[in-house]
């Protein structure tokens, strides 16, 4: 059955986008390029589903959500916005949408979410809070792998689902947690954290679920558990993969009957807590080798969320660089501010250390150098990087250049497992060299190409071409 749709969006191209794509659906579409006019659309009971961006030149959209819902509270709305933050996902949701999608979006995924938004029952949408949001969350970055992460903490933060976070150390799975905390339903109850591989084996669950006086040598006096200090609120369990399976047993109980008993206890305490668990392990293959159990594995494993390593979403460097520089203006230490090149390394960068890697080195940046513009040159020294050994005044030979070839040969050869990789050899290890190895050498000579194409043993119009074809940040001023 037809339904009439609401399209409201200042930018012209997206509406016509729109229009074409729900038309063709069979749908009914009124368009506008301001909130006025939807509002007085909605105001006067037209419409099935409203689309809506949130900036657009007379109002907010999300300031409108709540009035549509006051008015209309069985009104679908989905929120479009190019302000891609987990703020503007978690104001959406909270304020009532039915869906967030930032832009650019696939246009088949807004299909799918139109087709679930007007079939969806009631009782499916989302509640209106009234709670005033913090200005910031503690997860940075706009890129697409970061979106749908926030797409998914905004549908989690108001349920009481188990959630278990994925991901490698550093790339800020405690942050998530407290984010699912902080503003979801348990937000006024206490956070608790324990970490799984800090705990000495034989304690851990006097640790978890507490004990009574005398229940072990050294008992004393009763000791409250986690579980216990943790009720009303959220039980963030880190490095779940550590956990011995003695203790994993015990835990599976708890989920599974909802009450605990402390060590050398027999009264039941209910646990009225939320479970967040994560682990930088692969669970599966743990319960391959028997050293997890698989039934507390799709106990936790409810809502899993899998965060990607920095590598992979290298675009959100900057953002997260100003952000941690800002924060350590905070702690009294000068503002830092990288050059281009220096930016381009930290990009390229594996960071092994993630996210909590970068955040130091920034910090780092900002306490140990006296230099207002940081260049390549320091982050190649800071990140211990074999190539930082170059000594601008040796030759294409020099030992640094040298060491910098041999570690991308070596890399290249890892990389295929130790077996022989394809015929071209020369071709694919120059390429790998080839950027890094300008770059490097950039860096050593402060962006001085005349110096650069001399150490490099190449043309001054050769390394011009090629610093444009590898598309290499320059350094202005400098030739």
């Amino acid at each position: 059955m037809a339904s009439t749709i609401l399209v409201a969006d200042d930018d012209r191209a997206i509406r016509m986008v729109l229009n074409q794509a729900l038309i063709r659906l069979g749908h009914d579409v009124r368009m506008t390029g301001n909130a006025a006019t939807l509002w007085r659309w909605v105001a006067d009971g037209e419409g099935d589903l409203v689309i809506t961006d949130v900036i657009m030149p007379d109002e907010n959209g999300l300031d409108l959500i709540p009035r549509i819902k006051k008015i209309r509270p069985e009104l679908r709305i989905i929120v479009m916005s190019a302000q891609n933050t987990l703020m503007t996902a978690v104001k959406a949701t909270e304020r009532g949408a039915f869906e967030y999608l930032p832009k650019p979006f696939d246009l088949r995924e807004l299909v799918s979410v139109v087709e679930r938004a007007l079939s969806a029952p009631n009782d499916a949408l989302a509640p209106y809070a009234d709670e005033e949001t913090e200005d910031q969350l503690p997860l940075i970055g706009r890129s697409s792998a970061m979106q749908e992460i926030y797409r998914v903490l905004a549908r989690l933060m108001g349920t009481d689902l188990t959630v278990m976070i994925m991901g490698e150390s550093g790339t800020g799975k405690e942050l998530v947690a407290r984010a699912l905390h902080n503003y979801g339903k348990r937000r006024n109850g206490p956070f608790v954290a324990i970490n799984m591989a800090a705990i000495p084996r034989e304690l851990i669950e006097s640790e978890l679920f507490g004990h009574e006086k005398g229940a072990f040598t050294g008992a004393t006096s009763r000791g409250i558990g986690r579980f216990e200090q943790a009720q009303g609120g959220t039980l963030f369990l880190d490095e779940i993969g550590d956990m011995p399976i003695e203790a994993q047993t015990r835990l599976l109980r708890v989920l599974q009957e909802g009450e605990f008993t402390a060590v050398g206890g027999r009264v039941p305490i209910r646990a009225e807590v939320r479970i967040i668990a994560a682990t930088h392990h692969e669970l599966r293959q743990l319960i391959r080798q028997g050293l997890f159990r698989e039934d507390l594995f799709y106990r936790l494993n409810v809502a899993p969320i899998r965060l990607p390593p920095l590598r992979e979403r290298s675009a959100d460097i900057p953002a997260l660089v100003r952000h941690f520089a800002s924060l350590a203006v905070r702690e009294g230490l000068p503002l830092k501010r990288l050059d281009d090149a220096a930016m381009e390394r930290l990009r390229t960068y594996r960071w092994p250390g993630n996210v909590r890697e970068l955040e130091n080195l920034v910090r780092r940046l900002a306490a140990l150098y006296s230099q207002e513009v940081i260049g390549v040159g320091i982050i190649e020294a800071e990140l211990g990087d074999a190539q930082a050994t170059c000594d601008p005044a040796e030759g294409p030979g020099g030992e640094g250049l040298a060491a910098a070839v041999e570690r991308h040969i070596k890399g290249y050869f890892a990389a295929h497992k130790g077996g022989l990789p394809a015929a071209g050899l020369y071709d694919r290890v120059l390429r790998e060299v080839e950027r890094p190895l300008i770059l490097l050498t950039l860096g050593a000579t402060r962006g001085n190409q005349i110096r650069a194409a001399h150490l490099l043993g190449l043309n001054r119009n050769t390394l011009r071409k090629k610093i444009r074809e590898l598309d290499i940040p320059v350094v202005r001023g400098l030739k």
